[in-house]
């Protein structure tokens, strides 16, 4: 942070709420985003309105995870209590629900006439917060909205990860004792697995560095060119990690470990600026589904096994 420069943080509003929590996780040694539970108890994947079917994405993810490490909940749905009722259930009484929030945008009253540099009306964000309740805290739920994902077991080879890796088109090489993702040639390195002490920390280590690859100009356009030791760059890592976390959720891969290198700097950048954490989970999510895109379709994938 530069000299002289005010600090970013907001006591008392949801962006404070939210980053302080955050910055607890970290100062007691856990970190939020990589999952933690054991799959044999907790649905895989990433927090999902068990209605629609739709995922949470950025910090609502890391929101809702946290909830349900708390309470031990075993499944990654959630309902406002109107589509619990609309479902033909309800939220059992005395339940505590979980707030999450979205951003959005409005003209201020009587500038929609007024137009900025490039024409467009001025807009202010903001966040809107509503209550979700898991489905754990609800009855009287159909069964397929109730239900727990089964979870996949660990093994050295992870068929939907290495159909990711490949149809990403990424050039990865293996060697060597250290990984990186390399922007001026647009290469991953990464060590061999069998060089990992749990072979599964192979595929959080590739999502971590595949990552970083979705932020090249060519795709997501996100890296820049700051200081390999400054902030830009722990923002970075935390894009990087909880792209990671969100994947590996996503495909049913449990990580045996916590990547701790960068708390220090992470604790900095949101002690510094409370928004931070929720700019990076956002980027995290665009990453995500970035990579997530390339998973084959269930249909191209019966289609390829009756060939």
């Amino acid at each position: 942070m530069e000299k002289g420069k005010s600090s970013q943080r907001q006591t008392g509003t949801l962006y404070g709420e939210v980053t302080d929590r955050i910055i607890t996780e970290l100062e007691a040694g856990r970190v939020p985003w990589v999952q933690p539970w054991d799959g044999a108890q907790v649905g895989v994947g990433t927090p999902r309105n068990a209605g629609t079917g739709r995922h949470y994405s950025g910090i609502n993810v890391l929101i809702l995870w946290a909830r349900l490490f708390e309470r031990g909940f075993a499944s990654q749905g959630w309902l406002t209590y109107r589509q619990a009722q609309a479902l033909g259930g309800n939220v059992r009484k005395g339940e505590t629900g979980t707030t999450v929030c979205y951003a959005d945008r409005f003209t201020p009253k009587g500038e929609d006439g007024e137009r900025a540099g490039d024409g467009e009306a001025r807009q202010i964000a903001f966040l809107k917060r509503f209550t979700v309740f898991n489905v754990d805290q609800c009855e009287g739920l159909p069964a397929n909205v109730a239900g727990v994902a089964t979870p996949l077991g660990e093994r050295e080879i992870v068929p939907a990860a290495e159909a990711l890796m490949v149809a990403s088109g990424a050039r990865i090489s293996t060697g060597g004792g250290e990984a990186y993702y390399m922007p001026a040639v647009d290469r991953i390195q990464l060590p061999p697995q069998q060089a990992f002490y749990d072979q599964v920390n192979f595929y959080r280590t590739a999502l971590h560095e595949l990552g970083h690859w979705t932020g090249h100009a060519s795709r997501l356009d996100r890296l820049g060119g700051g200081d390999p030791q400054g902030e830009d760059y722990a923002r970075e890592e935390l894009v990087a990690e909880m792209c990671s976390a969100f994947v590996c959720a996503e495909l049913g891969i449990q990580p045996t470990v916590r990547h701790a290198d960068y708390l220090a700097c992470w604790l900095s950048v949101l002690r510094e600026d409370s928004r931070a954490i929720f700019r990076a989970a956002s980027a995290a999510s665009k990453a995500a589904d970035y990579l997530l895109a390339f998973r084959p379709t269930v249909e191209s994938s019966e289609m390829e096994a009756g060939q």
